[in-house]
């Protein structure tokens, strides 16, 4: 039987010694991969940091130079600034100062975007440091001050704070608990001193936003409301085109559709804007910008149309997309695609008529929506018959899908106009 030659001792310290410096190698190419990650990740932050400072500069800028919402925002600022400054003095002259704290964080609660945000959230606010500081009294006078009170407060302020009148300041009621039971006792002379401070904050803040009350934009906002129905009305113009068109470009369809998102999100975003300026017109001793009283009403209106004829001109959009991607496109007929691009060109005069700022004419706006209406009647008999659709299967069913979202856009469109057609 033969026996195994002994590895010598030499040979193996070479194997060793080279199996360290593999693992050296490695560690050290990996600790430079690391090295490298760790450096562009860091330029990354950085770049980043700096594309915010110079974001928040360039919109200082603008808020100095014109007015608009980075002005709003400056203004803003400035006021809770003022106001929070001013109650702090105030209440350090006049409050112990282990509550003069209360007074400034109060100012800047009591300034938000508009001024009956800003009264509902103060009386939301004043509600829970009643309520939070009436728990902190009543226990500390009943039970004491123990842990087990402590957590009884925890657990009954939180219950009490949500209840719906306190909004959402339902949490203050367990800070304020926690603040009165902790660093005043539950003494009432204490709490007194508190819901002082709360009070001089509170005059301040709001009293900053009544001397310099906020903006009015409702022309503003009407302007832009008409701005997306004009660039709507020319998109869509653009797909009757494409409809007219023998063969249009796919990719110019499919453009379209990333445009019609583009144009939903500005809608929702404005729609936002335009509630929170009705939100603005309430308690605002300014003079409205607009006499009409249910203008932004009828912008909140128009946007809804605008929005609605967004999601059946994505299906159109589609629709047409998937024809001309199958080769299907050709299974319409001419007239058809003509009668379609026809009726697309006349709901786009409803829509620019629909987003004007001015007054709308009713009987132009009427005029036009009857012609939409007509071209949609005209389109059913272009349809392909049964037997010409032998040869073109799917000629029916690409003319079903359009007529309804066809259908569906001119009926959402009246279905809106009384509260449009009423300025």
């Amino acid at each position: 039987m033969e026996t195994p030659e002994p590895v010598s001792r030499t040979g193996a310290a070479v194997s060793g010694q080279k199996t360290r410096e593999g693992f050296s190698r490695r560690n050290t190419l990996e600790g430079g991969r690391g090295i490298d990650v760790a450096v562009r990740k860091g330029r990354a932050a950085l770049g980043s940091a700096r594309d915010a400072i110079a974001a928040a500069a360039a919109s200082t800028i603008r808020g100095v130079r014109e007015q608009g919402p980075e002005r709003d925002e400056l203004l803003l600022g400035a006021k809770s600034v003022g106001a929070a400054v001013v109650a702090w003095v105030v209440a350090r002259h006049l409050l112990p100062v282990a509550v003069a704290t209360f007074a400034p964080l109060t100012a800047l609660l009591a300034l938000q975007v508009t001024v009956y945000r800003s009264v509902r959230d103060c009386v939301q606010y004043g509600l829970a440091v009643a309520a939070g500081a009436a728990l902190a009294a009543a226990l500390a006078a009943g039970a004491g001050i123990h842990w087990w009170s402590f957590a009884l407060l925890g657990l009954l302020a939180v219950g009490v704070g949500r209840f719906r009148p306190f909004g959402g300041q339902g949490s203050q009621v367990a800070a304020v608990g926690f603040f009165a039971f902790s660093s005043g006792g539950g003494r009432i002379d204490y709490i007194g001193h508190l819901a002082a401070s709360v009070l001089i904050g509170a005059v301040c803040g709001l009293g900053a936003h009544f001397l310099l009350a906020p903006a009015r934009h409702t022309r503003r906002r009407q302007e832009a409301a008409e701005s997306i129905c004009f660039e709507l009305s020319g998109r869509m113009r653009d797909l009757a085109d494409a409809f007219d068109t023998r063969e249009p470009a796919l990719e110019e369809v499919r453009r379209m559709r990333s445009d019609w998102r583009g144009l939903a999100a500005d809608c929702d975003r404005l729609h936002g804007m335009v509630d929170t300026e009705a939100e603005n017109a309430k308690l605002n001793p300014r003079s409205p910008q607009v006499a009409v009283p249910y203008a932004l009403p009828r912008t909140r209106e128009t946007l809804t149309i605008a929005q609605r004829c967004l999601d059946h001109l994505r299906s159109i959009t589609r629709t047409l997309e998937y024809a001309l991607a199958d080769g299907h496109h050709e299974a319409l007929r001419p007239a058809f695609r003509s009668g379609y691009g026809a009726l697309l060109n006349s709901a786009a005069a409803v829509v620019e008529e629909i987003g004007q700022a001015a007054a709308t004419d009713n009987g132009r706006l009427q005029e036009l929506l009857g012609q939409a209406s007509g071209r949609l009647g005209e389109l059913r008999p272009l349809m392909r018959s049964e037997t010409e659709a032998e040869s073109e299967p799917l000629a029916p069913t690409i003319q079903g899908a359009l007529l309804t979202d066809a259908s569906r856009l001119v009926t959402d469109i009246r279905s809106n106009l009384d509260a449009v057609a009423s300025v």
